[in-house]
């Protein structure tokens, strides 16, 4: 039995193919990675938004004939609300590269949304949520090879087990909210063979997300299971007593997860004797640690906010803006980079919401998820005269519910969706699961559909045209020192801090000069850009 009954028989070749672009996509995501070490966390980053907005483009332009057929509702207003704010909180950033990258992660995560939707209507959602609990599984089992002792120049080693993920932290928010996508064929499918995978499906993602000692991703795998009982307990086509059946298998198999990766050696290298415990009882704990440096960080993003309360200081401008708010011996700030942030972006996605797009961007934001919830649980709650189809219905609300609020509580405590990969997996699975014929029509012209669309689109194709360049300007940058390379570095990545700075201080006289001002005009409060461009005076 499929999540979702087809609401088109004969899907076209279009649509298909579509599909199929988003299915590798998802895949791809995971696994894209290059091993150009001077880029830490860029060589994980540039790659998936590459493949986030080569998916879209390619997908979009496979869909764009079929959007005008595409329901408007009030959640897909609300989306186009959110891109308008962030494109005009863009224009008045500091940063505008950086602020087009962000920028385009939306646009291309909402061209995403609708493709997705597109394809439910053609009957293609079903495929699309198996893929991406494939993608949930296969990072699991990469961070799993990394945590027991496999070595590969494409796994992160700083902050293991990231697998190709790069950061442990993104494997524990991916294993949380992915869970429904495990969890919720096990609790419902009627082939055990499907039951016996989910539940060896379980038994990984649970296991690394034990590991990963990621205190967000536990509070959001704990807020997952939560919503998605509740779910099943209120809904009155899942109240029956073989989903009770089956969540007396699921808790134990949980349970077996977790004591296996709590007892088997791993090549993890911990300080603590015990290091799980220990996170476990400092989950809430903001008193000392990177919990009191979380809540510094919060308190002082809120003085970017009064200075820009309505549009806040632009899509991925945090690290430009927050050096100049930040006091000596922030814990925030990075040691070996004076006037930088240790990362390019806060500690939380509500953080970076606020303090980039402003009031009016987490208006925005709210509408659009209230809408979309609301549409759920609507759904979730509805009685049909077809028992299959509202048995199919309400555990893919069920599902959107708790992917949804596992998203929003770690995003509440760490970065989520600021990041490529998982903007590709929740915008699939959010579109392939929205139940939109519970949702009320919004009449709007089919041309106006398909233009709004066709920018998306063309903003995609650009993202991608960026991407690539950034991608092969790391390689430049750490294949060959010379000048010649750097220079056509910076033509290929022209927002590039590292490689302007490098440029002006292997330069010199005034020729220097063009590129320290360059990167003093990227990131202000940069020490090393600051000294230099002083120089040109």
């Amino acid at each position: 039995m499929s999540l979702f009954a087809p609401t088109s028989p004969t899907p076209g070749r279009a649509a298909r193919l579509a599909s199929r672009v988003l299915q590798v996509g998802l895949i791809a995501a995971v696994v894209v990675v290059t091993a150009t070490r001077s880029f830490d966390l860029d060589r994980f980053f540039v790659p998936k938004e590459l493949v986030l907005h080569a998916t879209a483009l390619l997908a979009g332009l496979l869909t764009l004939a079929r959007v005008r057929h595409l329901r408007v509702t009030w959640t897909d207003l609300a989306l186009v609300g959110v891109i308008g704010v962030s494109a005009l909180s863009a224009v008045w950033a500091a940063n505008p590269w950086a602020a087009g990258r962000a920028l385009a992660l939306t646009c291309s995560g909402a061209a995403v949304f609708w493709v997705a939707r597109v394809l439910r209507q053609e009957g293609l959602g079903p495929p699309l949520v198996r893929s991406a609990a494939i993608a949930v599984v296969l990072a699991a089992v990469l961070a799993l090879a990394q945590a027991y002792g496999i070595e590969s120049p494409y796994f992160s080693t700083n902050r293991a087990p990231g697998g190709t993920l790069g950061n442990r932290n993104f494997v524990g928010h991916l294993a949380a909210f992915g869970l429904p996508l495990l969890l919720v064929p096990a609790l419902r499918s009627p082939r055990w063979s499907t039951v016996l995978l989910s539940m060896v499906s379980l038994v990984l993602v649970v296991g690394i997300l034990v590991l990963t000692r990621s205190r967000a991703a536990w509070l959001g795998a704990g807020t997952v299971l939560a919503v998605l009982m509740l779910c099943v307990l209120l809904a009155p086509a899942l109240r029956r007593w073989s989903m009770l059946m089956r969540t007396g298998l699921v808790v134990p198999v949980i349970a077996v997860g977790g004591i296996l990766a709590t007892t088997l050696p791993n090549a993890l290298d911990w300080v603590s004797e015990s290091p799980y415990l220990e996170s476990a009882q400092g989950m809430l704990n903001y008193q000392e640690g990177s919990g009191q440096g979380r809540l510094l960080q919060y308190r002082r993003s809120l003085e970017l906010v009064q200075q820009s309360p309505l549009l806040g200081v632009g899509p991925g401008n945090w690290s430009v803006a927050y050096p100049g708010v930040a006091p000596p011996g922030d814990p925030s700030m990075s040691g070996s980079r004076p006037g930088m942030t240790s990362n390019p972006w806060p500690s939380s996605d509500a953080v970076a919401l606020v303090s980039e797009r402003g009031l009016l961007g987490v208006l925005a934001w709210l509408l659009f998820a209230g809408s979309l919830s609301w549409t759920a649980w609507t759904s979730l709650r509805r009685k049909a005269d077809d028992r299959d189809a509202d048995d199919r219905d309400a555990a893919g609300a069920g599902l959107l519910l708790a992917m949804s609020a596992g998203v929003v509580v770690t995003g509440a405590f760490d970065a989520v969706l600021l990041l490529a990969w998982p903007v590709l997996l929740v915008a699939t699975v959010a579109g392939a699961l929205l139940p939109a014929a519970q949702a009320r029509s919004i009449a709007v012209p089919r041309w106006l559909r398909v233009a709004f669309f066709a920018v998306l689109v063309t903003l995609a194709g650009v993202g991608a045209v960026r991407s690539g360049g950034q991608w092969a300007a790391m390689r430049l940058y750490e294949a060959d020192a010379s000048r010649a390379s750097l220079e056509r570095a910076a033509q290929l990545d022209p927002g590039s801090y590292r490689v302007h700075l490098r440029l002006a201080q292997r330069t010199r006289g005034t020729a220097r000069c063009p590129h320290a001002q360059t990167a003093a005009a990227l990131y202000p409060h940069a020490t090393a850009a600051e000294r230099l461009a002083a120089r040109c005076e």
